[in-house]
């Protein structure tokens, strides 16, 4: 059971949160500093992912007493490895494609939370899911008119802010926690 000196916060060595959260800013910035290689970086660790759940399907499929479900387990872990390969051999075309997906998927969700916006009632904070749905059609637009282009460095520049919004996320819990074992 975690001990807490404050509802939330847990009775923890806070230092090594705070440690967590420099490494993961400097990881960060290290893919901010060269987006190319963060995306390769990224597209390669879907791959090893796809690989080893393909394997899992495949091994999965012998647990099935129906041969028609065992084929169907089978190809579909294959088609699972096949696609994971795929991304070693050439990770800046799953990079391109991976970015095409991405940018079109946030135009569709941006329509969609404008769209959602407009249903919704008085006195509700519509205007912040407009500007929210907006920004993010802006953002996959701005994505799609780059792109192949864009496949270069989107995924790294992605990977390179969500690393420095965790550290700094990591880094002041871990302070908090500090402050929090210190007392009043």
């Amino acid at each position: 059971m975690i001990e807490t000196t404050q509802p939330g916060l847990p009775h923890a060595k806070w230092g090594w949160v705070v440690a967590l959260g420099a490494v993961y800013l400097l990881a960060g910035f290290i893919a901010l500093g060269s987006m190319a290689t963060a995306t390769v970086a990224s597209v390669l660790v879907v791959g090893v992912m796809m690989v080893l759940s393909g394997i899992a399907e495949v091994v999965n499929a012998f647990q099935l007493k129906s041969w028609s479900r065992f084929a169907l387990w089978v190809v579909l872990g294959l088609l699972y490895i096949a696609a994971g390969l795929m991304t070693f051999w050439n990770p800046l075309l799953t990079a391109a494609a991976l970015t095409l997906f991405l940018g079109v998927i946030l135009v569709a969700s941006g329509a969609m939370r404008i769209a959602l916006a407009f249903f919704m009632k008085q006195g509700t904070p519509w205007l912040w899911v407009a500007l929210s749905g907006a920004i993010t059609v802006l953002l996959g637009a701005l994505i799609l008119a780059r792109w192949p282009v864009s496949s270069l460095y989107i995924l790294g520049l992605f990977l390179g802010i969500d690393l420095v919004m965790a550290g700094a996320a990591w880094m002041g819990i871990g302070l908090a926690m500090r402050r929090a074992q210190a007392g009043p």
